[in-house]
């Protein structure tokens, strides 16, 4: 017989959600704890799951789960630096930006941190990385990069060759890549973001 919770795939549901796939169980919270107890579901916080993996069939995204765990937010600095291979490092706790208070999620899938930004910079860079059945919101490579620089409180890139140094030797980005970056971005996030001075040294060293 079928597991009806293979059709939920990899996307996080509410406890509401998991109990609809139930109906003729009236505690359905009971029904929930031994689904958890089972391993056939994960709790990533109160009144939030994801479907084992051997259930469905699916892989996990961190990525999207980290869209679900706190919203609205989008993945973003060396956590999506290093999903799109710019950087070196691995990344072991992901990393994202919200509109509400920075907050940090300790769940059986890895650490998930949460920092704040302003509302008029959230929105700026942001892409869609879609799979097969499903999509999530990470920064791209350029807001990511500001968004780093912006919420690394040691970092102050005063001058060019803070920023060559800090790019390859701090990070390890690969110069050819840092040029191919878009410096509509970056002038867009001097406006708004935090860290306008560091920001527009790198666009100047981009410009170069």
């Amino acid at each position: 017989m079928n597991n009806p919770l293979q059709r939920l795939g990899n996307i996080p549901v509410t406890a509401s959600a998991l109990e609809s796939f139930f109906p003729h169980i009236k505690r359905g919270n009971q029904k929930i704890r031994l689904l958890e107890r089972d391993k056939q579901i994960i709790r990533l916080k109160r009144g939030l799951y994801v479907c084992s993996s051997e259930i469905t069939g699916k892989t996990l995204s961190t990525e999207l789960i980290a869209n679900h765990l706190y919203a609205p937010s989008y993945v973003s600095m060396s956590s999506a630096l290093r999903y799109y291979g710019l950087i070196p490092e691995e990344v072991y706790i992901k990393q994202s930006m919200t509109l509400k208070h920075s907050r940090d999620f300790d769940t059986p899938l890895g650490r998930f941190e949460y920092t704040n930004m302003s509302k008029k910079a959230f929105s700026i860079g942001l892409t869609s990385i879609q799979k097969d059945d499903y999509a999530f919101v990470m920064a791209t490579p350029e807001k990511a990069l500001c968004d780093l620089i912006a919420n690394s409180p040691k970092v102050n890139l005063r001058y060019m060759k803070d920023a060559e140094v800090y790019l390859t030797e701090d990070i390890r980005m690969e110069w050819e890549d840092f040029k191919q970056m878009n410096t509509e971005i970056l002038e867009e996030y001097i406006e708004v973001g935090k860290k306008a001075d560091s920001i527009r040294t790198l666009l100047k060293l981009l410009k170069r």
